[in-house]
């Protein structure tokens, strides 16, 4: 099961507006009727309880939206572009990578079928020449064109979502009791790593049930990602209890143990505080039979009370489950309710507003989001165009606020990823 991967994640950029003229007959000297593009598509993820696996991004490097279509004379605006939508397992969650690959912010954690997100929104279409005319330029041949798409670099965890977590070190015989508690058929060997993958199973218990994790067997130095490292101990993170199997085979049962809480800790403390039960599993040898007695007074020394089982023969396996099932009912009957709290409504950032300043190479940076969108889709190189630009900042106050700071014409002027020489 592939359960991490890393895509590219390209938003669909906005249509281009347009710029046409009414013509028809009788009526030769017709108004603008450029449309505005259409916007481009979104890329969000879905989750669903159609996949449990990221395998369909195994070998996708990018993942692009459709772009907006253009405007169209008659004021017809262009289509907006179809979005992209992932299909992602539940327990999936979406990070957002720095330019370097570092992760950067949790996006999403999508943790129930049906939930969405919103990975990367489409750009903005272009207005056409219809949005530009006005009582001093009846008859502008100015439009814009569309805005990009957001970009982002993504890393996409599956979590699995599981009550119990199974534990333990390679070949505890974590898979048979799996088997042994359910009607999941993980596949079992007499050798280490026989799991490679997580596997679940529901354990039905009275008239309840709880979903068992088996999770691929930890090593010593797991936190460092030696082994299957952070590949099992990612998949620990949302199990409510740890089910600490150990073969009561092996010379040092107690040192088993310690070796597993060791890499639990050094992965997240708050991990190792996670509740467990810590179970002696193949008591149905004769030599771990001999040494039961033994086995337990090392534990309790610890002040732990192991249960024992054979989960090859199914010894202990229905009193296991009866007892994962009631310090289950225990964790969450400890987790405090929730008192409901009114929403908090804080107001949206005002995208109009804008600041000014001068840069060390002495080019004069305009800042803000609305300007910063809108000289973006000009076509600064066309004169026509920055006319128009011109007058669109002027009655922002953008043109007053350059002057206030000190620009002149011939310096440069650099809003967003756009610079130009001033002219006014």
């Amino acid at each position: 099961m592939l359960d991490q991967v890393e895509v590219e994640v390209r938003a669909g950029a906005g249509g281009a507006g347009c710029v046409s003229f009414h013509r028809e007959k009788f009526v030769p000297l017709g108004g603008p009727d450029g449309g505005n593009g259409g916007r481009g598509g979104h890329v969000s993820a879905l989750a669903t309880a159609q996949t449990n696996t990221l395998n369909r991004y195994r070998h996708t490097r990018r993942i692009d939206a459709k772009a907006g279509q253009p405007g169209e004379s008659n004021n017809r605006h262009g289509r907006a572009g179809e979005d992209t939508i992932l299909d992602v397992p539940a327990g999936t969650v979406v990070i957002r990578l720095s330019a370097q690959d570092e992760p950067e912010e949790v996006i999403a954690d999508l943790r129930t079928d049906g939930q969405v997100a919103l990975l990367a929104r489409g750009g903005r279409g272009g207005r056409g020449n219809t949005y530009f005319k006005n009582s001093i330029n009846q008859a502008p041949r100015v439009a814009q064109r569309g805005h990009r798409g957001e970009t982002v670099r993504l890393r996409l965890e599956l979590r699995l979502i599981a009550d119990v977590g199974v534990v333990g070190l390679p070949n505890a015989g974590k898979s048979t009791l799996l088997r042994a508690l359910s009607a999941a058929r993980p596949r079992v060997g007499e050798y280490p790593f026989t799991t490679l993958e997580p596997a679940l199973g529901v354990v039905a218990v009275g008239w309840g049930e709880f979903v068992l994790a088996d999770l691929p067997g930890l090593i010593e130095g797991a936190a460092e990602g030696v082994g299957l490292g952070h590949d099992f101990l990612r998949h620990t993170a949302r199990t409510r209890l740890l089910l600490h199997l150990i073969d009561g085979s092996v010379t040092d049962p107690v040192g088993a143990y310690d070796t597993i809480c060791h890499e639990l800790e050094a992965y997240s403390a708050e991990l190792a505080r996670r509740p467990q039960l810590v179970v002696i599993n193949k008591i149905d040898l004769d030599d771990v039979g001999a040494r039961r007695a033994d086995i337990e007074a090392a534990f309790r020394a610890r002040d732990i009370q192991p249960l024992f089982v054979s989960a090859a023969a199914g010894i202990g396996a229905r009193e296991l489950a009866e007892r994962c099932a009631r310090n289950l009912q225990e964790v969450r009957e400890a987790i405090p309710a929730v008192p409901r709290e009114l929403p908090i409504i804080k107001p949206k950032a005002d995208s109009r507003r804008f600041h000014v300043h001068q840069e060390s190479d002495g080019v004069y940076r305009v800042a803000g989001a609305q300007i910063e969108t809108f000289v973006e889709m000009m076509d600064m190189e066309n004169e026509l165009s920055r006319e128009e630009a011109y007058r669109w900042l002027a009655r922002r106050g953008v043109v007053a606020a350059l002057r206030r700071a000190g620009v002149q014409a011939g310096d440069r002027v650099r809003v967003g990823d756009i610079e130009w020489e001033w002219e006014q």
